[in-house]
């Protein structure tokens, strides 16, 4: 059972995205401590560098359906990812999504320097 809030990082990235750009990403949304899990859309849970990645921070993958990213508002908006999947942000919306029905984001989307990956932190209760 799980006690206090939980924090998930939420991440969104290209299909050739490198361990690297995900690590860069999740640090500067504010890194890996204290994470319960990492998210991302259910397609892509499988990339090598997510296994890599949540490996290393010793967290599972919860892999969210597309339909229910499409229900989540954003702060951040990019209108590529809103025609593709129906929210504003990747990252932000599994980020919420894996953490609860009553999350909050902690720390917004933030971009790899090479824009392959996007990352986010969520605050919830996992419920």
């Amino acid at each position: 059972m799980e006690c206090g809030p939980m924090k998930v990082a939420g991440l969104g990235f290209r299909q050739d995205v490198t361990l690297a750009s995900l690590r860069e990403a999740l640090l500067a949304a504010g890194g890996a401590e204290d994470l319960a899990a990492v998210a991302t859309v259910s397609d892509k849970a499988d990339v090598e560098a997510l296994q890599q990645l949540a490996r290393e921070c010793g967290v599972p993958i919860r892999a969210v359906s597309p339909e229910v990213l499409a229900g989540i508002d954003t702060p951040t908006q990019s209108r590529l990812i809103a025609e593709k999947f129906g929210t504003g942000s990747v990252a932000e919306a599994a980020a919420l999504a894996a953490a609860g029905p009553r999350a909050r984001l902690i720390a917004t989307r933030v971009i790899s320097q090479d824009r392959t990956a996007t990352a986010a932190i969520a605050e919830g209760d996992g419920a």
